[in-house]
């Protein structure tokens, strides 16, 4: 073909042979970043929205990205015509019912959200959610695919965090919040399900983790699974007869609670879950690795497993990053 055609925000920008997407996008002055053109700095990510774009194209990309069917512009020579996004979705919303508020400990409320359309998502993804003067927080899904209309959410409440404060005292039962898209990597993919999972977390972490592992039970993950969730004293911790409840009734799931600061009842570990993580497993090679908490801890976490032998392209992390006073 001489040329193909990218649609582009109802724009259509010609590409001509032996042209990269990313050729194309900057001739016509289209806005999108990037850098090496060579695909190692990934900043020129882009998404096919019809269908998979070619293979060479995600060279390098993980393989949830792969599965999005997002590319490196500056690698894509498209064979036919191209229908791509440059936009995460951060920005579009659709409206969600309050159904259910419960506490999960003391600090944390398990919120769960009715959407007036159903989001395609994957367990332990992100989502914002805005409130009516604009003010938004990112939470991930605590809760399976399975339930594609309703998200929950485990939010804990910090002193001075404005979002937070709100929805545990004053968000009730009928308000409505907005949503985005769902957004971020750190989820379960169903291809590998021999593989051994590692997940670690740590406070309101539990929750893409919690999803995570309910969405790999479900699909039939029959490699080990080892969680360890971890908080500074006991009252941090929840959810700790739920998950050996799950680990009675599925043998390849192993859970791990651990406190770091006050002394260790029985049944709990003593330290810091990474640390207790590593010292507990011998190995690293081949295995899944989910982070999800402080970024002290995922910083810590991602160095230890890469020691341990995990490949940098199986570590998936969220990190929660908090303001001082007024962010979540």
């Amino acid at each position: 073909m001489p040329f193909t055609k990218i649609t582009l925000n109802d724009r259509d920008i010609i590409c001509r042979q032996g042209d990269s997407v990313l050729d194309a996008l900057l001739r016509e002055q289209a806005d999108i970043a990037f850098g090496c053109r060579q695909g190692a700095c990934q900043a020129c990510l882009t998404r096919s929205l019809a269908g998979p774009p070619p293979a060479d194209a995600q060279t390098g990309l993980k393989d949830v990205l792969r599965q999005q069917n997002y590319f490196l512009a500056c690698l894509c020579y498209p064979q036919q015509d191209m229908l791509i996004s440059l936009e995460s979705g951060a920005d579009r919303f659709t409206e969600a019912t309050v159904i259910g508020k419960a506490w999960l400990n003391a600090d944390t409320l398990l919120l769960t959200l009715q959407c007036q359309q159903a989001l395609d998502f994957y367990a332990g993804q992100f989502v914002n959610l805005k409130r009516a003067d604009g003010l938004l927080r990112s939470y991930s899904i605590s809760n399976q695919r399975s339930h594609g209309d309703q998200l929950a959410f485990h939010i804990r409440r910090l002193a001075g965090g404005q979002f937070s404060e709100w929805v545990h005292k004053d968000l009730a039962i009928g308000d409505t919040l907005g949503v985005s898209e769902p957004q971020g990597l750190c989820y379960y993919l169903p291809e590998q399900p021999q593989q051994s999972l590692l997940l670690i977390g740590t406070g309101s972490g539990l929750a893409p983790l919690a999803g995570i592992i309910s969405e790999a039970l479900q699909q039939g993950h029959n490699g080990p699974i080892h969680l360890f969730h971890g908080s500074r004293n006991l009252e941090g911790l929840y959810w700790v007869k739920e998950m050996r409840q799950l680990a009675r009734q599925y043998p390849n799931f192993f859970y791990t609670p651990c406190i770091s600061s006050d002394e260790a009842p029985e049944g709990i570990a003593k330290g810091r879950a990474h640390d207790v993580a590593m010292s507990t497993l011998s190995g690293l090679k081949d295995w899944r690795v989910f982070l999800c908490g402080h970024p002290d801890m995922v910083h810590q976490a991602k160095r230890q497993a890469f020691l341990k032998g995990a490949s940098i392209q199986n570590i998936y992390a969220d990190a929660f990053h908090v303001a001082a006073v007024t962010a979540d």
